[in-house]
């Protein structure tokens, strides 16, 4: 019997490469996603697919079970991967737009997480893989909710992995910085709807980013194709002790070291000239 493996935020990117490989792979591919015409279009490419909303407790519910049905109430691994990016800062924030970042990158991966473990434990196995960020390693400007959401996860994603241990269920983190996807695309739409961008102390950094979030081609350097996140699932799908921590792309290194080695304020020197 193939393994099977629920992946969210199927629709474009990340997911969406991902779901497709590891099918090519000889996995059970169940890819969700939030729109009902994104399940239709990857049916129709061939992948089994669920309606998922991360935003919504009764859409989890209602395509984790649609999902066990695919494959006979048993999963192997939950590759939670669907989010997005809040641009703002903190004190243009409104909370209803910070708790709708939290519903759909974090609370929802939680409540997703909670069904599928009681499958994967009674099985002797099972992988819970985490599609984190370098801003869960280290916060920038201008990103405070995105930044909140990711750091939520490394740590609840810590703490399970110490509740698990022994269990033969593994957690793992992927931790990437740019990398090729619809993400600028969507951090654009969730701007200009929740930031009042005009009556802002940081209006001219707004005009600076929408100006970057408006270009079709990404011009972050070192930015990598989903390929790169794809071999780290893998190597956590397929290794016997998969790794806690994954890091893609050369700023996450980067980023990783420097944590290590400087001072704060150092630090926080090096985090304002890479955020800009």
């Amino acid at each position: 019997m193939h393994k099977s493996v629920l992946i969210t935020g199927a629709s474009t990117g990340i997911g969406y490469y991902t779901a497709h490989e590891l099918k090519k792979a000889g996995y059970q591919v169940i890819a969700s996603c939030r729109s009902l015409s994104d399940v239709t279009r990857l049916q129709r490419e061939g992948l089994e697919s669920v309606q998922i909303d991360l935003a919504s407790p009764e859409s989890i519910q209602q395509g984790f079970a649609q999902a066990m049905v695919i494959t006979g109430n048993r999963l192997y691994a939950l590759f939670n991967n669907g989010a997005y990016g809040q641009p703002g800062a903190v004190e243009d924030l409104p909370i209803k737009a910070l708790r709708q970042q939290f519903d759909t990158n974090f609370f929802g991966w939680c409540e997703l997480t909670n069904l599928a473990l009681p499958i994967m434990l009674s099985q002797g196995e099972g992988r819970i893989i985490q599609n984190s960020s370098v801003l869960g390693i280290a916060a920038m400007g201008l990103r405070g909710a995105y930044n909140a959401s990711k750091y939520a996860l490394e740590g609840i994603s810590d703490t399970l992995r110490l509740e698990l241990a022994g269990t033969g269920v593994y957690v793992s983190l992927i931790e990437p910085g740019p990398i090729e996807s619809q993400f600028r695309k969507n951090a654009l739409v969730a701007l200009l709807a929740n930031i009042d961008i005009n009556n802002s102390r940081h209006q001219l950094r707004y005009r600076s980013a929408i100006e970057r979030l408006e270009k079709t081609e990404t011009t972050t350097p070192f930015t990598l194709g989903p390929e790169a996140v794809y071999q780290r699932v893998l190597h956590a799908l397929k290794s016997k002790r998969p790794r806690a921590r994954y890091y893609v792309t050369f700023p996450t290194h980067l980023v990783g070291f420097m944590k290590r080695i400087l001072s704060t304020s150092l630090f926080d020197k090096l985090l304002g000239k890479l955020g800009n």
